[in-house]
């Protein structure tokens, strides 16, 4: 079904592979059709409850978008591509009320990063870096990139990133807070497993209503509080609310549905 990716269902978590170590995983728009069925198939699908995205190899998690398919591009071209990328997989992905962790190992470079960045936990490996280097181009980011890394490091040290194009390794990028954890890359996917198994057996409709609670806080026009009070209020509405409730009061493990 897939051309560039390697897709596997597992513990109702679904392993998302980009598969072009030749090309270090580059997103092409192929590529990123095909992250748009996986995820909108991954999203309909009820025995799904999270996903794990990340490279196939051990040099790159993405190292950018193929360049030689838009080096000839006009504004307008530009502008469609930012938009249906940003459309159909970037916003996708932050809005996803399933759990999504990148899990990047080696080369998280320009879309690779942005990509990175629109899910809702990181974590690198050692060998992993991690940059914006669309400056270089004469480009700048354009699938969310100048907005998302502003917002888990900074707007100082996300200008500096993106304004002289440079890597950061794993531990700064940990330092910044734009990943959540740093491991050796034999360990990668399962620290991704283990932080997942532990969402999943949490309530999923809870999750997906923290889930849009907290991006509510960065959309503009938008009281990130109200939107918590009446996620927070629709839960009480919820079987899994009941659930959660019965099982503490009798000391036992929920089983959310």
């Amino acid at each position: 079904m897939y051309q560039n990716l390697l897709v596997e269902k597992r513990n109702r978590t679904l392993y998302i592979t980009i598969n072009r170590e030749d090309k270090l995983n580059a997103l092409n728009v192929e590529t990123l059709n095909e992250l748009n069925l996986a995820f909108t198939d991954a999203l309909n699908d009820d025995l799904v409850r999270g996903i794990i995205i990340t490279g196939s190899g051990k040099k790159a998690f993405i190292a950018g978008a193929d360049i030689k398919e838009f080096a000839s591009y006009s504004e307008e071209e530009g502008r469609q591509l930012a938009e249906e990328g940003q459309n159909k997989v970037f916003d996708v992905i932050q809005n996803s009320n399933k759990t999504v962790i990148a899990a990047i190992n080696g080369y998280a470079l320009g879309g690779g990063l942005e990509l990175a960045l629109a899910c809702h936990i990181r974590i690198a490996s050692t060998n992993a870096y991690l940059g914006l280097p669309e400056v270089t181009l004469g480009l700048i980011p354009g699938y969310g990139g100048t907005q998302r890394l502003a917002q888990l490091v900074g707007k100082g040290k996300a200008l500096e990133m993106i304004l002289t194009g440079d890597m950061i390794n794993s531990s700064d990028a940990l330092n910044s807070g734009l990943v959540n954890h740093v491991v050796e890359p034999d360990q990668l996917i399962e620290k991704a497993d283990d932080i997942m198994l532990r969402i999943i057996s949490r309530s999923p409709l809870a999750v997906a209503a923290a889930i849009k609670s907290v991006n509510a806080g960065f959309l503009p026009d938008t009281n990130g509080y109200e939107v918590e009070i009446e996620q927070f209020a629709k839960c009480f509405g919820t079987a899994d609310f009941k659930e959660g409730v019965s099982a503490f009061l009798e000391k036992r493990k929920p089983d959310f549905k």
